[in-house]
């Protein structure tokens, strides 16, 4: 494939995936999406998107905005961002039909956390990240070998020890009082 074409592959796909590790929640659609004129894109954005020019106006007014907004994402991004997404875009190409649905399943329903939890779920995953790779992979074996109760139970624990290790703090930090005089 050539560059051209990968780059507007990985911005297609950033559209749909990135917003998972940004801090944004987008918010609700409160009336229909509008069009996207061609012409008022950027001449940088028309590249990018030149697979499309011949169809632009066809296409749904929200795809055509995600494409031009996909379309800024990548043209903000370095080099090596981009390099990275194109990865990310092969390796889900890479992926059966059944594991991209499940994952998009995963993301929606992400989605439809509140925001409290999304943070709570970033937050996680970030701790993960930074646990070295073989105890990484260890609690990836051992979640794949347990059964739904058994998942359910260690779920439980974690929130456990999570509020037991939040109470300790507010413990230890009691809120400050002033006497009346």
């Amino acid at each position: 494939m050539t560059n051209k074409l990968y780059a507007l592959l990985a911005a297609l796909l950033l559209t749909a995936v990135v917003p998972a590790f940004s801090q944004e929640t987008p918010a609700p659609p409160s009336s229909p999406p509008a069009p996207v004129a061609w012409a008022s894109l950027a001449p940088q954005q028309q590249q990018v998107l030149s697979n499309f020019g011949g169809q632009w106006a066809s296409l749904p007014p929200a795809r055509q905005q995600a494409l031009a907004h996909g379309s800024e994402r990548w043209l903000a991004m370095s080099a090596a961002e981009r390099d990275q997404a194109q990865e990310r875009f092969s390796r889900w190409n890479s992926l059966p039909p059944e594991q991209r649905r499940a994952l998009r399943s995963r993301w929606q329903r992400f989605q439809a956390l509140p925001p409290e939890q999304q943070a709570q779920v970033r937050q996680n995953f970030h701790r993960f990240q930074q646990l070295p790779a073989e105890r990484r992979q260890m609690l990836r074996e051992q979640w794949n070998r347990a059964t739904p109760a058994e998942r359910k139970e260690m779920g439980q624990r974690t929130r456990e020890k999570r509020e037991k290790r939040n109470a300790g703090v507010r413990r230890m930090n009691p809120p400050q009082y002033t006497r009346p005089h």
